[in-house]
This record gives C-alpha cells, sequence and structure tokens, in this order.
C-alpha cells in the first residue's frame, strides 16, 4: 500500500541484522558496491537477458548447464569460484561479450543477501553505477525503503554503508528518517566530501582485500556514479531491467 504520509527510510547495515527490520511491503535495496551490485547493474545496462542469482557455486553450474548461451560467473573471498567460467567483475561484462546471455551469478555477499529477504514489496539493486536512476524510482514508489548493505562476512564495510548515505542524501526531503543507521551512513557520506569516494575508501579492509588481487581498476569503475542508468528488480528468480507498468 502506497504511503500517505512520508515513507520511513532505514538502513540494515550487514545481513546479519537484517531479522530486527520488517520488510514486509517495503522495497528492498540490496548493495553490495565490491563488486556483486556493481556487476549486475554494468552486465544487464549492456544487453544482458537476465541474471540468476544463487546462493551456492553447486547450484550456479548445474543451472548454467540447463540454459543455453549462459555464463557461469562468481567468487569466493574475491578471487573466481573454481568451476566457474567467469568473475564478479562489472569490467568482465561488455555489450559485446554479455548481450543476450543469460548470467547466473554467485557472489559471497551480495547474493546471500539477496535470497534472505522476505514479504518485500519488490527488491532492486543499488549502486553508484545506477545511483540517480535508483533515487529517482525510489522517490516514484513512495513506499518504506530499507536499504540493505551486504556487508563482507556479516561485518560492517564502508563502501555498502557509503553508498547507502549517498542515497539518504539526495532522498532525505522525501522520507521519515529516524534510524541510527541511516544517520551514521550520511554522516559517512557528508565525511566523505560527495565525490572521489575511492579515495575516501582507499583506507577500507575490503579496498585493501582486493587490491591484493589487482582489482583497483575494478573498485575505481564501481564507485563511478551512473554510468549505467537502469534499476535492476527481481522478478521470479531472475534480475531484469525494471521497465514502467
Amino acid at each position: 500500500m502506497k504511503n500517505v504520509g512520508k515513507p520511513v527510510l532505514e538502513v540494515c547495515l550487514s545481513p546479519a541484522l537484517l531479522h530486527l527490520y520488517n520488510t514486509k511491503g517495503s522495497v528492498v535495496v540490496i548493495i553490495d558496491i565490491f563488486r556483486a551490485t556493481s556487476t549486475i547493474t554494468a552486465a544487464l545496462h549492456n544487453g544482458a537477458k537476465c541474471v540468476i542469482p544463487v546462493s551456492s557455486v553447486a547450484d550456479c553450474i548445474a543451472i548454467g548447464e540447463a540454459i543455453p548461451d549462459s555464463l557461469t560467473a562468481g567468487e569466493r573471498d574475491g578471487k573466481v569460484a573454481e568451476g566457474l567460467q567467469h568473475g564478479n567483475s562489472p569490467l568482465e561484462y561488455p555489450a559485446d561479450f554479455v548481450n543476450d546471455k543469460t548470467l547466473v551469478l554467485t557472489t559471497t555477499n551480495g547474493t546471500r543477501l539477496l535470497h534472505m529477504v522476505e514479504n518485500a514489496a519488490e527488491i532492486v539493486i543499488g549502486s553508484f553505477l545506477n545511483l540517480s536512476v535508483l533515487c529517482d524510482y525510489l522517490l516514484a514508489q513512495n513506499l518504506n525503503v530499507l536499504l540493505g548493505c551486504a556487508s563482507w562476512k556479516d561485518k560492517f564495510n564502508l563502501e555498502d554503508t557509503l553508498f547507502a548515505g549517498a542515497v539518504i542524501h539526495r532522498l532525505q526531503h522525501a522520507f521519515e528518517i529516524n534510524c541510527d543507521a541511516a544517520r551514521a551512513a550520511r554522516h559517512l557520506y557528508n565525511s566523505s566530501g560527495g565525490e572521489n569516494f575511492i579515495e575516501f575508501l582507499k583506507d577500507s579492509s575490503h579496498y585493501r582485500r582486493l587490491s591484493a588481487f589487482g582489482l583497483e581498476h575494478d573498485m575505481e569503475y564501481c564507485v563511478t556514479p551512473d554510468l549505467h542508468p537502469v534499476v535492476p528488480r527481481l522478478k521470479g528468480q531472475q534480475i531484469v531491467i525494471s521497465v514502467p507498468e
């Protein structure tokens, strides 16, 4: 049901805290900046048919074998998972490669959180890559919003919270915010200066972790706003680009 007054916006800083929030009837935004939600957004904007998020490598392989023109992809602990064809980098899926293909994806954090959400009005994908169009979409829904940070193995991380703060910075006038996690995310965003996010995030555990694998360019790409202006939405078992109904 649409809200009569201002809808409520909250932030969940970790999947371990999700049970504390009522997601029934809300729009839940899945946030995994480094790198699942960035990869999903880029792949769909570059022409993928859909993304099928799965929780395990075994399921990823099995589903990929059953679907023609599919790509199995994913990571565990930042590296390409054994048995999968491709990794969890948005740069791996340019249009000339991913167009008209199905991407079957499993990741350490993002796809796990997505499968944990229950009873939401809808589940959408958030990243810096689609920041502006996502904010416009959330405004148009006039529903309560939960920004769900995938974190790192249930531990708080800076990049997902920073993105939540960027969303709040843009939408705070239109939502009721009485959530200290949301306030903290907004303060983090303000501390970043609202630009040059990659410099701000270099002193973060996940940046250091992925840098060890030579993924600095990946992360710089992931924090570039509005490169892929689409809103990915979970529809059944697939993530597709949301279109006006």
